[in-house]
């Protein structure tokens, strides 16, 4: 084979290679005109939460564990599971006698005192005697605070020990719980800030509200650093009882509801930004960035519309605003590239 004829062969591969390129290409972009006329994205709206969210149990506002002072033999209870019981209320009464038998004898040694003894000796008696007065106290178990029984297992007969726990007296006029708030996050806390509940137990949200937190936080076994924020709820339904777990949001700001599209749907002339609706109707919109892949439409949508897919921005399919974009400023996203969603 001589020189010419290799030269021409190699002339024919070169442009049967250009043809099969030029083609390829031609059918490519063919490919993604039809995938873009095609595709089609929604105008979707999107709530954006500033919150912290929590987690834990809730507990009663008052909480009083009934149980013994001392050893002895019940000889009285007063209320059942469920009754309401006002401060100062007996509960329950243990024997008092041998306390009372002291109490009696020393009134009597302290009125003979008074006659012969001296003012020194007197006084020590009466500081006796308020001791005594204590003990007999000490025989009675009493409400601490106005309440309802929550629980109670005694009878009269039953012998008991000091510091025996006999049931449970509880004020439920509103529920507590402490919740751990991350050290990151603790700046943003304010008193009265509104906490969303959401109970196991119950269907619906319950609303309360952010009390008071330490100025000082804590270490965690996992190593972290929290702080221990106290919570309140001042109305909640019935089924919900101290010790119920919940999961909740410490609303940091109001909700914001926001129009999100991807990018991909909006294209741009003479630096202004627009969409194509599916039916073909051209809307001018303005948008911000949103993440990655999307923006935020803030004028011209209202959300559901269902936009055709754009093959460019402006000519260049890139560009962003002279000396850079205000706040409110449209910013043009890139294109997608050719066939590649």
């Amino acid at each position: 084979m001589n020189k010419r004829t290799k030269i021409k062969i190699t002339l024919i591969l070169f442009c049967v290679t250009i043809v099969i390129i030029t083609g390829l290409h031609i059918t490519r972009r063919a490919l993604t005109k039809n995938k873009l006329e095609n595709t089609l994205y929604q105008v979707k709206k999107e709530t954006y939460e500033n919150c912290i969210e929590i987690a834990g149990t809730v507990s009663a506002a008052q909480e009083q564990t009934l149980q013994a002072l001392g050893d002895g033999t019940v000889l009285g209870v007063y209320v059942k599971k469920g009754d309401k019981v006002k401060k100062g209320d007996i509960i329950i009464q243990l024997d008092s006698t041998e306390q009372e038998y002291n109490l009696a004898k020393l009134d009597y040694e302290m009125a003979s005192l008074r006659i012969t003894g001296s003012k020194k000796e007197l006084q020590l008696q009466e500081k006796q005697r308020l001791s005594l007065l204590r003990k007999i106290e000490d025989r009675k178990v009493t409400a601490t605070f106005d309440g309802i029984i929550a629980a109670l297992d005694v009878s009269v007969g039953d012998s008991l020990e000091a510091k025996d726990s006999v049931g449970t007296l509880v004020n439920i006029d509103y529920l507590t719980a402490e919740v751990e708030i991350p050290e990151t996050e603790v700046s943003k806390l304010q008193v009265g800030q509104k906490v969303n509940f959401s109970f196991p137990a119950y269907t619906g949200d319950i609303q309360g509200y952010v009390v008071s937190w330490p100025a000082i936080g804590e270490v965690t076994s996992r190593g972290a650093t929290i702080v221990k924020a106290k919570i309140r709820i001042d109305e909640f339904p019935e089924a919900i009882l101290p010790n119920y777990s919940f999961t909740g949001k410490i609303q940091i700001t109001d909700p914001v509801e926001n129009l999100v599209v991807e990018k991909y749907a909006v294209a741009y002339e003479n630096r202004e930004a627009y969409v194509e609706t599916a039916s073909g109707k051209r809307i001018a919109v303005k948008v911000q960035p949103y993440g990655r892949t999307n923006v935020k439409i803030l004028e011209g949508l209202s959300g559901g519309e269902m936009l055709k897919a754009q093959s460019k921005a402006e000519e260049s399919g890139l560009y962003r605003m002279r000396g850079g974009p205000g706040k409110n400023s449209p910013i043009p996203m890139n294109a997608p590239p050719p066939g590649k969603f």
